[in-house]
């Protein structure tokens, strides 16, 4: 799990990194944060493409705006 996703209930934690940088997308517009979620070995792969159909688009429309060309939508 990338560093900035743990918990740091500790000192040693927090010196560490733990928790260092995470985003609260609750905090953001629209509750979205980009930010990696994915370990290093996986991030940027696309795991959903939308099927060309009337509500697959309205969702390609939406993951498009949230993640601009990231993943190719």
């Amino acid at each position: 799990m990338p560093l900035h996703l743990r918990n740091a209930p500790t000192k040693l934690m927090k010196e560490i990194g733990y928790g260092k940088d995470y985003k609260y997308a609750h905090d953001f517009e629209h509750n979205f944060v980009n930010q990696e979620f994915l370990p290093k070995e996986i991030a940027g792969h696309q795991f959903y493409n939308p099927n060309d159909n009337a509500r697959e688009n309205d969702i390609r429309k939406r993951l498009k705006s949230l993640w601009k060309d990231k993943y190719g939508y």
